[in-house]
């Protein structure tokens, strides 16, 4: 990772050595230490932006809010350019963290970026973007999962998928994110970066159920789903649209699957012979027989799931039932 580069001052040896050892050590996950190191830096070379921007970074990782802030004011104090920098980047996300509002403001509006304005515009409110979806990688330092989401400023995502209870998160919940994209996903031919989850902005209180469902056909599938989709929650058909895959082929640039096409990835670390949410099996028209047996995941409060699919269920008793109703996250 290069972060001496600016060419208005020329830090000394001894401290891209410094710089260059703490780097390591933060690769290592030993933020202690590189905190030494990088408080070293900063006391060598203190009218050097890059000596704050490394310690706000660093303070990110370790989420210490506070001192990121504080770190990163001073890096932007320092700057030689108006617009672009990273330093304000880094900053926008450290004042979404705590809430900050107009100090988000200012280092997006700073980096370059075009916020809305009006009467109607509260500058201490959130700031508030329509920037589409996008993939995010939830927990990427356990049991990572990539999930979509809506953007709701350059630092926040809320999930609109519903998570695998493994990652811990809920349909729903907004998360803060990095700003480097760490893969891509290809949906109808265009590619949407993966960004990282840092942590958790906003809980959900909507719990996530998994059922075992008998649907006849897609159409039964789908038909929960819209049910679902009407009451204002969700639901998602694990069988289809979870696939396991190795971090190197998570972290590049793979093909979203819609579930509607007939194949068996070939990156995927499932058991295409097994439906549940440890395999994955895309099937479409003509491809492979209907597997009636499917793995959904609900987002629903406790009093509202079971009358849906009891709705669902009765609308067509013949084609439709479900068992193993159980809350998972």
């Amino acid at each position: 990772m290069r972060i001496f580069h600016r060419a208005r001052h020329r830090p000394s040896a001894t401290w891209r050595q410094t710089t260059d050892r703490a780097f390591t050590l933060i690769g290592d996950g030993r933020f202690e230490d590189a905190g030494a190191l990088l408080v070293m830096a900063a006391d060598l070379e203190p009218w050097l932006s890059d000596s704050w921007f490394n310690l706000a970074l660093l303070h990110k990782f370790r989420r210490d809010w506070e001192q990121a802030r504080s770190a990163g004011l001073r890096a932007v104090a320092l700057l030689d350019r108006e617009q672009g920098a990273p330093d304000w980047w880094n900053l926008g996300i450290t004042a979404t963290a705590l809430q900050d509002w107009p100090l988000a403001r200012r280092s997006w509006q700073a980096y370059g970026l075009r916020l809305p304005g009006g009467p109607g515009v509260q500058p201490d409110g959130p700031v508030s973007l329509d920037l589409g979806t996008t993939p995010v990688r939830l927990s990427p330092e356990g049991e990572s999962e990539v999930v979509w989401g809506r953007r709701l400023d350059p630092a926040r995502i809320e999930v609109l998928s519903i998570p695998l209870p493994s990652s811990g998160r809920r349909w729903g919940e907004v998360v803060l994110h990095d700003g480097a994209p760490h893969g891509e996903r290809v949906t109808d031919g265009v590619a949407y970066p993966v960004f990282d989850e840092i942590e958790l902005w906003a809980p959900s209180p909507v719990p996530t159920y998994v059922v075992l469902l008998q649907a006849a056909t897609a159409q039964d599938r789908d038909a929960l789903e819209g049910l679902v989709a009407d009451a204002g929650y969700a639901a998602e058909d694990w069988t289809s649209s979870v696939r396991l895959l190795c971090r190197a082929c998570s972290e590049s640039r793979m093909a979203s699957d819609d579930g509607h096409t007939a194949h068996h990835d070939p990156h995927d670390d499932g058991d295409a012979a097994h439906p549940g949410h440890l395999s994955h099996l895309s099937q479409g028209a003509g491809g492979m027989s209907w597997l009636v047996e499917r793995e959904c995941g609900i987002a629903a409060p406790a009093g509202v799931v079971r009358t849906l699919l009891d709705r669902w269920v009765s609308a067509a008793p013949g084609a439709r039932a479900y068992r193993d109703l159980e809350e998972v996250c």
